[in-house]
């Protein structure tokens, strides 16, 4: 019998969450069985429980990663004040991020699911989708970041709400049209917080 390294078991399980995360990103959560998930990480289904103790386990862990990963490529990297806000809303409301669902936004993939998931799977989502407000509070209120957790949770709302829309449509230009719009919508909500 083979005896791995923790630090390899640590890379298989990342592997496994990352994947995971991308799978139901794409099919969804009732979508995605263990045995789908476990391939797509290049694994036997039959190892699946030495690494989680239940696909529960697996589906919370994979939204808080996506959610955490969505932070760092998304938060992270954009400037500070109104201008990193304009740079997360572009890059949100980008037709090559709204047609890249399995590497796009878990909140537009996930979101009605995630309503309807385990109390685990639910905490994982809001840790992380709190965790993402308060990138966008800090831009819109650098000196009084928490006057705005609520403000950025509407902007979130609204990100989320309109990519989703976009990838349902089948008219192309109208789906093209609409997150044009949501730029100028997601603007005007900071305009009018510049002025309150």
């Amino acid at each position: 019998m083979v005896r791995y390294t923790k630090e390899h078991k640590q890379q298989t399980r990342q592997r496994i969450i990352t994947t995971a995360g991308r799978r139901l990103k794409r099919n969804g959560i009732d979508g995605s069985g263990v045995a789908t998930l476990m391939k797509d990480a290049g694994l036997t289904n039959g190892t699946f429980y030495a690494y989680f103790p239940s696909k529960d386990e697996l589906i919370a862990t994979a939204v808080a990663d996506q959610m955490r990963a969505q932070h760092e490529n998304l938060v992270t990297q954009a400037a500070p004040g109104r201008a990193g806000l304009e740079q997360m809303i572009r890059w949100y409301f980008s037709t090559e991020q709204r047609d890249s669902i399995e590497d796009g936004c878990p909140n537009a993939a996930l979101l009605d699911e995630i309503a309807r998931s385990t109390d685990a799977t639910r905490q994982a989502y809001t840790d992380g989708a709190l965790v993402l407000i308060d990138g966008f509070a800090a831009r819109l209120a650098p000196h009084d970041p928490p006057s705005a957790r609520l403000k950025a949770l509407s902007l979130l709302g609204m990100l989320a709400g309109t990519l989703q829309l976009s990838r349902a449509l089948t008219d192309r230009q109208l789906a093209d049209e609409l997150l044009e719009q949501g730029i100028r919508n997601a603007l005007a909500l900071l305009d009018a917080e510049q002025h309150n």
